[in-house]
């Protein structure tokens, strides 16, 4: 054997391992487990911790061995950048970078850029493809899970469940957002247990705000209700969340017909959201805002069949519409055009309405969970019998001819 890894190897014998036991240990091929003792290979970031923890080390301490090895040896810098080159995501290597210069395992720097990391992503979230978003919240919730078993102190402990919290709640927007209704509850469910251990009462509040959407989109509105109203219970005074989840609430009992109390929902979510502090970018999914308070009014008020939502819905359109081309519209400015048609269709503008609707369909921004929202339109227009039925159903169908070809 090549002197390099000498001492890795007899501690890995120490330790009571032959190599194809260590392999099977750390879940690689003995192979593998050679090519780290002769030298030629470095194991990757994302294996050290489990490494570190059979062979008793913390991390620093792998990390010395191995460098020192590799040193005795005559390694050069050329080898080990070469080796580093070897990732291909970029991003991670740098996270990985950030944990391994802390003082801890895992370090308040690697926890800062988890933590911008998501904000980011729920900055993109009104704008961005389902499933692009959560390509990227898979990475990142794949990296703190394999932070979890690191050493920290009780308190990157409970930051660490929280920033992992928050990925699951996201995450399971986005596959509410794809109608993948088992990801879904199987994230919220993870978010919930991160949130209650780390005794974070706003997430556990979000986890059953979106879970009351989710049963919304499904038609269980007396249950969205109930759901809503646990998460305002939960919620932090005054908080988005506490927001979020009233207008949840209005929007399910509109659905149930309860007009007194869909208006009472309206008039709280206005007043609160009138002196809600930002606290982030005001385009962050959990942050809770004016415009927000528009689009959801606007949507109740459709829903109870109110004509003012005609006016909501056009407001919610001048604020936020960034262009003539559809295709740029955030979700927000689609889905006012659904509430704009509805709305239509009732005070006989059908033209408009069938127009409203096509645009809404055409730019692409409705997502699968959301479909249902476009069909009641294009059904109302088809009981009437209007010359733009077809267009409108062929539309439809396109729009889900196209959301089925991703999946499969």
């Amino acid at each position: 054997m090549a002197p390099k890894r000498r001492r890795f190897a007899e501690l890995r014998k120490t330790r009571g391992y032959n190599q194809e036991g260590f392999a099977e240990a750390v879940g690689v091929d003995r192979s593998t487990v050679q090519r780290w003792e002769s030298g030629k290979n470095d194991p990757h970031p994302w294996q050290r911790p489990k490494i570190a923890k059979i062979l008793q080390l913390t991390a620093k301490e792998l990390d010395a061995l191995l460098s020192a090895e590799l040193s005795a040896s005559g390694g050069s810098p050329t080898d080990w950048v070469a080796a580093a080159e070897s990732s291909t995501d970029d991003e991670f290597d740098a996270l990985e970078l950030a944990r391994r210069v802390s003082a801890s395992d895992v370090g308040s720097e690697t926890l800062l850029r988890l933590e911008n990391a998501f904000d980011e992503l729920a900055v993109k979230y009104p704008i961005s493809p389902p499933r692009e978003l959560l390509q990227r919240v898979r990475r990142h919730s794949a990296y703190v899970s394999r932070l979890i078993d690191s050493r920290m102190t009780l308190g990157e402990q409970r930051r660490l469940f929280v920033i992992g919290g928050w990925f699951q709640l996201l995450g399971a927007t986005l596959h509410i957002d794809l109608d993948q209704e088992s990801a879904a509850t199987s994230r919220l469910q993870t978010a919930m247990t991160l949130a209650q251990h780390a005794e974070n009462s706003e997430i556990q509040a979000w986890c059953y705000e979106t879970d009351a959407w989710r049963v919304l989109t499904d038609g269980d509105f007396a249950r969205a209700v109930e759901l809503s109203r646990v998460a305002q219970l939960l919620a932090p005074r005054g908080s988005s969340v506490a927001i979020q989840a009233i207008a949840q609430e209005g929007r399910a009992r509109a659905r149930l017909g309860e007009t007194t109390e869909t208006y009472n929902a309206i008039d709280r979510v206005q007043r609160m959201s009138d002196t809600l502090a930002q606290r982030k970018d005001i385009r962050h999914h959990y942050q809770y805002d004016s415009g927000k308070s528009l689009a959801y009014a606007a949507t109740t008020l459709a829903w109870v069949g109110d004509p003012a939502a005609e006016g909501v819905a056009r407001e919610v359109i001048a604020r936020m519409e960034p262009a003539a081309d559809i295709q740029k519209w955030p979700r927000r400015v689609a889905s006012a055009n659904i509430d704009l048609a509805l709305i239509l269709l009732r005070s006989d503008r059908l033209d408009e309405a069938c127009n409203a609707a096509q645009q809404a369909i055409l730019s692409g921004r409705i997502v699968p969970s959301n479909h249902w929202r476009a069909l009641e339109v294009v059904q109302a227009v088809e009981v009437r019998q209007l010359p733009e039925a077809s267009d409108l159903r062929d539309a439809y169908q396109g729009l889900k001819a196209i959301a089925k070809r991703v999946d499969e």
